[in-house]
């Protein structure tokens, strides 16, 4: 059985340091691509035949985005957001049989914001807007392009009969229309959430689900 294996970037690198922590551009890198190897390998299945790892990401911001607490305008190129990102992308870039797919970051919709948990906190008194630090903000920004790349490659795998199997690592409930026409075309889609919580109905559209490494159930 050949199999794509396709990954949401920006949910991977979330779950990854959320729950396995943050490490140097080069070993998440390595991380990434041993944790794909493993559904090749999975448990009592035939061993699978990689066709390629795609990978979807947006390259990050080099513009100025205000910054609410400091008053001032941060030079995105030079944060250490920016730097880890670029090697890392350079990284997957070395790796055998890895593809990148870049979309791009809405500059509209950069912002700092303060971290949902501070603004609880701040709602429910249990902190004060005095006791705010730089630390509480987080840089947000939407995402253009990665979620049609994904549909496009999936119907493009599918309809060529590239793969047998194609392997989603995804927590977004957006691939539903692109799953159904895989398997409609007789392709095994398994989606792999990183033992992050789905939506039940998600379940009728796919063919399994799985994830290969317990240290992503402790968030």
């Amino acid at each position: 059985m050949k199999t794509a294996i396709l990954v949401d970037g920006g949910f991977y690198r979330y779950r990854a340091q959320k729950c396995l922590g943050k490490i140097l551009p080069k070993e998440r890198a390595s991380e990434l691509i041993s944790y794909c190897w493993k559904h090749l390998n999975w448990k009592d299945e035939d061993p699978c035949d990689l066709y390629r790892i795609f990978y979807y990401d947006c390259p990050p911001l080099s513009t100025q985005v205000y910054h609410p607490f400091l008053k001032r305008s941060v030079d995105l190129s030079k944060s250490d957001m920016f730097l880890w990102a670029r090697e890392f992308y350079d990284e997957l870039k070395k790796k055998r049989k890895v593809a990148l797919r870049m979309g791009e970051i809405s500059e509209i919709s950069a912002r700092y914001v303060l971290k949902d948990k501070v603004q609880k906190r701040l709602f429910n008194g249990t902190m004060r807007f005095e006791d705010v630090t730089e630390s509480d903000f987080m840089f947000k920004a939407e995402q253009k392009g990665v979620d049609m790349k994904i549909g496009l490659d999936i119907a493009s795998l599918a309809y060529k009969k590239q793969v047998d199997q194609i392997v989603l690592i995804s927590g977004d409930s957006d691939f539903v229309s692109a799953a159904k026409l895989a398997r409609r075309e007789g392709i095994d889609f398994v989606l792999d959430p990183l033992f992050a919580p789905i939506k039940p109905n998600l379940m009728e559209h796919i063919d399994g689900l799985r994830s290969c490494d317990n240290r992503f159930k402790i968030s």
